[in-house]
C-alpha cells in the first residue's frame, strides 16, 4: 500500500511564508484564500517564551469528516491518502467547510483579483472557473504527484513529483513521502524524532505530522 503524508519540522520552520506564496503561485488561489498557511503562536511561560511557526492546511485525513458529510460524493479519499474534490459535481453546499476541524476548506463565488477588476497575467494563466461556487482546498499537489509518478519519479525526492510548498521551503522544514515505505524520507523522520498530529484525539487520523522535541506541545 501507499500512504502519502506531509511532515513539518517545527524546530526548523522560520515562519517566512514561502510555502504559502509557492502554494498560491502553483494553484492560483485568490487574495485571502491560502491553501497552505503558517500559524504564528507562542509557547511557554514568561520569561521563557518562544515563538513557533506551524504550517497547516488540509491534513488529508484517514477518516476525513469532509467526505462523510458530502451529499454529492464530490469529496473523496483515495487509497494513497489524497483527499480530493471533484469540482464538476460539488454543489457548493458548504457542509464540508463546516465539518473540517482544520479550517482548511474555502469557497469563492466570484473572481477576485489582487489589483483592481482585471487579473494580472499570472492570475489569468492560473484561473480555473470550475473552482467558483464550490469547495476548494490544499490538494497536496496531487496533479503534480500523479504526473511525476507517470514519469517514474519519486514523490518527496524528485521535485517534479513533490508538492510546491515542500520544494519551496527555505529551511528544509517540510517533507513529503510514502508513510507505508519504511525507507522513505517521512518514515525515517518520524522514526527518529518525537512527533504529534493536530487534533489527533478526535479520530480523523491526519496525514500531516509535526516534529517537536519539547514536552509541552505548541498546540
Amino acid at each position: 500500500m501507499t500512504r502519502y503524508v506531509m511532515v513539518a519540522d517545527l524546530r526548523r520552520c522560520v515562519g517566512c511564508q514561502t510555502c504559502t506564496a509557492a502554494c498560491k503561485l502553483a494553484n492560483g488561489t485568490p487574495p485571502g484564500v491560502m491553501w497552505r498557511k503558517v500559524v504564528d503562536i507562542e509557547v511557554g511561560e514568561y520569561p521563557d517564551v518562544q515563538r513557533v511557526f506551524v504550517p497547516t492546511g488540509c491534513h488529508h485525513c484517514d477518516e476525513p469528516p469532509c467526505v462523510s458529510v458530502c451529499p454529492s460524493t464530490a469529496s473523496e479519499k483515495r487509497e494513497d491518502g489524497f483527499v480530493t474534490i471533484d469540482y464538476d459535481i460539488c454543489i457548493g453546499c458548504g457542509y464540508c467547510i463546516t465539518a473540517c476541524p482544520y479550517e482548511a476548506r474555502h469557497k469563492v463565488d466570484e473572481p477576485i483579483w489582487a489589483y483592481g477588476d482585471q487579473p494580472m497575467r499570472h492570475e489569468e494563466a492560473r484561473f480555473d472557473e470550475r473552482k467558483l461556487g464550490v469547495a476548494q482546498k490544499c490538494t497536496f499537489c496531487v496533479d503534480t504527484v500523479d504526473a511525476g509518478l507517470a514519469k517514474g519519479l519519486k514523490p518527496g525526492v524528485d521535485p517534479d513529483a513533490t508538492p510546491a510548498c515542500v520544494n519551496a521551503c527555505i529551511g528544509r522544514a517540510m517533507a513529503f513521502g510514502d508513510l507505508d515505505d519504511p525507507d522513505s524520507n517521512v518514515s525515517r523522520l518520524l522514526r527518529e524524532n518525537k512527533h504529534f498530529r493536530m487534533h489527533e484525539d478526535i479520530g480523523t487520523g491526519p496525514g500531516f505530522y509535526y516534529l517537536w522535541d519539547k514536552e509541552e506541545l505548541p498546540l
